[in-house]
This record gives C-alpha cells, sequence and structure tokens, in this order.
C-alpha cells in the first residue's frame, strides 16, 4: 500500500519550519529558514513577505528532497502561522505592495486613538471579542490604507488584497487562486463579528477597509485550494488546514473539550482556554474562535503575557547574571527559602489580565541577605505568576475547574519552573515530549480532515506530569506578596 504523507508548515515571528509528517503520524525531517527582521529608528517591525514565502518552498523541497520521499504520495498541507502580522498586495500581480506589518510593531496606535469616539472601543470589543488596540491585524490594514498610496488606488480598482500571512502564503502556494483565510485568524484582526463569523462591514468601514478587500473566512479544516509548488509536484495537493499558531498548538495538544487548558512558554506567552461552542467575554481576556472543524466552531478566552520568558533573556544578556537560560532552574533551587523577593517583569507595561500599558518593573521585598539566586528565583516564579493570574481570571469567568495545563516552549525544560507553576496552580502540569505543537496541530488537522488520521493520532504525544507539592498556607503566601508588587507598579490601583 501506498504511503501518505502530510506536510506541516509553521511560519513564526522568527523563521519558517517545515515538517514531513508519514501517515502515522511520525516526523521523519525538519527544515528551518530564518528571516530577516526589518526594524528602524521608529521601532518599526516589518518582514519581507516574498522571502517568507521563498523561504516556505525552500524548506518543503528540503524535507521531500531529504526523505527522498515520492512526491506523488503526499495527500495534503497544513499551515499554523505568527497571527496579527499583516500583508497587503496586489491581487493581479500577486505583488505585495509594502512589507508585512509585523504583529508586534504599534505604529496604527495613534490612529486607533483617532478613530475611538462615541464609545467605539467598547463597540469593537462587544462584536469582536477583542480588547481595542493597534496590536491587531485591523489597525495595521488600516495604517497600510492611510499611508502607501498604492493601496487605495488599487482598493478603489477592486485589485487590494489584505491578509495575515496564512492568507499570503495560501494565495501564492495557489497559484494567485484562493483568497481565504480560517475563522482563527480573523478572530484576530479585530474586524470579524465573533458569533456571526464574518467581517463587520461598520467596523471596516469606521477604519476605512472595504470587505471586498479581506478574504474569504470559512472553517479551519477545509480545502483552501491546491498547489504544486510552483511546478514542484507532478500532482497538485489541497491545503487542508490553517490556524494561527496558538490555536494549532491548543489544537496539537489534544485540549478539545472545554476548560481544557494550555500555556506556551515564549518570549510572551499565550495562554489559551477551550470554552465551547459559545464565546465566553471576559474583562482583559480576549475571546476568540479556537478553530472551525468539521461545519462546528469552538471558542476560546486568550490572555498575552507580554514579558514572561523574556525576563530569563533579561537576566543574561542584561544583568549577566546567568550565563545560559539553562542555569536560571538552577540557581533559583539553591535561593534561600526564606527570602521572599518579587520582581515583576513591567518591562513593557503589563499584559493580561491587567492591561496597564504604564506599569513599570521592580524588584521588591529584599533583604540583606538578598543575593543572586534570590533574584533569579524571583524571575522564574514571575513567568509562573503572571500565567497564574490569567488563568485565576478565565477560571472566575469561564465558571470552569482546571484539573491539569498542557504547556508547550522551550521554557518547559526548566523543571524548576514548571513544579512551582504546578504548585502555583494547584493542579497537574503536562509537559508533552515534542516541541513542535503548532506544526503538529495544522499537520494533525489536515491528516484528519484528509482521512490519513483519526483521532488516536493524539495518543502518540506522551507527557511528563508534575503534580502540585507545596503546603496551602506556603503557596497562599507566595500568591498575597505577588499581588502586593504587582499592585505596586499599576498607575491604576483599582485592582
Amino acid at each position: 500500500m501506498a504511503e501518505r504523507y502530510i506536510i506541516g508548515i509553521d511560519q513564526s515571528t522568527q523563521g519558517t519550519k517545515t515538517i514531513l509528517f508519514s501517515d502515522s503520524g511520525e516526523i521523519l525531517c525538519r527544515a528551518d529558514r530564518p528571516h530577516r527582521q526589518i526594524i528602524d529608528e521608529r521601532n518599526y517591525v516589518e518582514h519581507d513577505p516574498v522571502e517568507i514565502y521563498q523561504n516556505t518552498l525552500s524548506a518543503i523541497r528540503e524535507i521531500i528532497e531529504k526523505t527522498g520521499i515520492n512526491k506523488d504520495e503526499i495527500a495534503g498541507i497544513g499551515i499554523s502561522n505568527q497571527r496579527e502580522t499583516t500583508v497587503a498586495w496586489n491581487r493581479k500581480t500577486g505583488e505585495p505592495i509594502y512589507n508585512a506589518i509585523v504583529w508586534q510593531c504599534a505604529r496604527a496606535e495613534k490612529l486607533c486613538r483617532e478613530l475611538n469616539t462615541g464609545g467605539f472601543d467598547e463597540k469593537v470589543t462587544s462584536i469582536t471579542g477583542l480588547n481595542y488596540s493597534p496590536y491587531y491585524a485591523g489597525p495595521k490594514m488600516a495604517w497600510i490604507m492611510q499611508n502607501v498610496p498604492e493601496a487605495r488606488k488599487l482598493a478603489e480598482e477592486g485589485s487590494l488584497c489584505f491578509g495575515t500571512i496564512d492568507t499570503w502564503l495560501l494565495f501564492k502556494l495557489s497559484g494567485n487562486q484562493s483568497f481565504k483565510t480560517d475563522s482563527s485568524n480573523a478572530s484576530r484582526t479585530m474586524f470579524m463579528d465573533l458569533e456571526k463569523l464574518c467581517w463587520d462591514e461598520e467596523i471596516c468601514s469606521t477604519f476605512g477597509i472595504p470587505v471586498e478587500c479581506l478574504p474569504e473566512i470559512v472553517c479551519s479544516d477545509v480545502n483552501f485550494g491546491l498547489t504544486d509548488l510552483e511546478g514542484y509536484l507532478n500532482i497538485p495537493v489541497p491545503v487542508h488546514a490553517m490556524l494561527g499558531d496558538s490555536h494549532a498548538a491548543l489544537f496539537g495538544q489534544g485540549c478539545h473539550e472545554p476548560g481544557m487548558i494550555k500555556a506556551t512558554y515564549g518570549t510572551g506567552s499565550s495562554i489559551m482556554m477551550n470554552v465551547g461552542e459559545k464565546p465566553v467575554s471576559c474583562e482583559g481576556i480576549a475571546s476568540c474562535v479556537a478553530w472551525g472543524r468539521n461545519g462546528k466552531t469552538l471558542y476560546v478566552l486568550e490572555g498575552n503575557v507580554t514579558f514572561s520568558c523574556a525576563v530569563i533573556t533579561w537576566l543574561k544578556d542584561d544583568l549577566k547574571l546567568i550565563d545560559s537560560p539553562k542555569d536560571s532552574g538552577k540557581l533559583a533551587k539553591l535561593a534561600n527559602p526564606e527570602d521572599i523577593t518579587c520582581l515583576v517583569p513591567a518591562f513593557s507595561g503589563l499584559g493580561a489580565p491587567h492591561w496597564d500599558t504604564e506599569a513599570k518593573g521592580t524588584i521588591c521585598f529584599m533583604t540583606r541577605t538578598t543575593g543572586r539566586n534570590e533574584i533569579v528565583r524571583a524571575a522564574e516564579d514571575s513567568v509562573a505568576h503572571q500565567i497564574t493570574d490569567v488563568i485565576e481570571t478565565m477560571v472566575k469567568n469561564a465558571h470552569v475547574n482546571v484539573s491539569e495545563l498542557r504547556v508547550d516552549g522551550g521554557a518547559t525544560k526548566d523543571k524548576y519552573l514548571m513544579q512551582f507553576q504546578s504548585d502555583m496552580l494547584q493542579c497537574d502540569l503536562l509537559v508533552p515530549d515534542v516541541e513542535e505543537l503548532s506544526c503538529i496541530g495544522a499537520a494533525y488537522m489536515a491528516g484528519l480532515a484528509l482521512n490519513v488520521y483519526d483521532e488516536s493520532i493524539f495518543n502518540r504525544i506522551k507527557r511528563e506530569r508534575y503534580t502540585p507539592a507545596m503546603e496551602d498556607d506556603k503557596r497562599a503566601g507566595k500568591r498575597e506578596l505577588w499581588k502586593k508588587a504587582v499592585h505596586s507598579v499599576m498607575t491604576n490601583k483599582a485592582e
């Protein structure tokens, strides 16, 4: 019997990875391609969308050629992508009219302020489930429309395309034919009606974006279009899954039922909770689509911590307290157990659930005996405390009990941090034996849609389990000190 292979593409902020999966879900080969980070003196952050597309083609060819598989046995492709990063291009030529504006870029802040009259921000949140912010893709599209002359001209001609990276890659892979996005990515634009799953014409109009410039919104597991990788394949194959990277990781983690939750430990952290078939409103936490699958839509609550594991990089590069991130957990274990030092890494303000952009970082509750180990431990602890803040807010609003937290990201190798996170949440914490959860999620969804896999595919992932071990009063004391420390840096003292 012929093999059937699935290709997973994970297009992330730093680069593009492709993975070849067997029809049993085994990872056969992986290829990575970094791309340039284009940052100017205004702190505008951009990527070259053509470079990203060419890197994608190159990485796919590498995994096929390295393994020597029969190209005719590739069944399909799944794509996960950095989410709010925004591209504008000419529908007729397929050429971008400007660099991709990266999710980190806040250049549309002034534009958002000017448009926010008569409670517009509250209206946007009530319709889209998102906090009114230049962080999302919609305001970035509006900035392009206002600042790139070719955009308005093409819009008037009906030839302008706006999309997130998933839509851009699909358009190019399909030979400039397919112009679609999935509901998970659309829900992160600030333009989509969360319940109706369509573009809100009034919000789009207020931002100056014709709905005709936006892609069709479909479920995450449909046949998005065919690609032969610019003639590299003999037989075109379908792109049969597209999801935002955090959503793909949630799917890959097997968090398919309401109340299941995952946290990604990266520069920042994305914490996502599956809340089922109806969106849940939660102040300080975004409500968006998890994915659409088999014609059914599931929703999530998502909290984003802006500065989580980046605090460990800060210890290494700026304070020179550690030589490698691997050292931080070891030093934390050596800290004086009686020391109560707290570090609040609000270096770019506080993210969810506090949302105080003016807050500043602090180290507090130090004593004469506080030293290197104690400060390193306080930094490690701050990662777990911030994630606990988000999850406690979600639990309160979604009215669910969390029995376990599934985690991914490089910091999950830090045994001290994982145990401390389990202790603070008072629930089990599960660390998978694979790292590429976003790519796995997109590939598994495509494979399921193509009947290459069945639901048992998720049993391939093995997990290390951490269980709470800290006494209740000790945990309560640490949480109380953390909350005092956070309160001390907030400019809005309402909490």
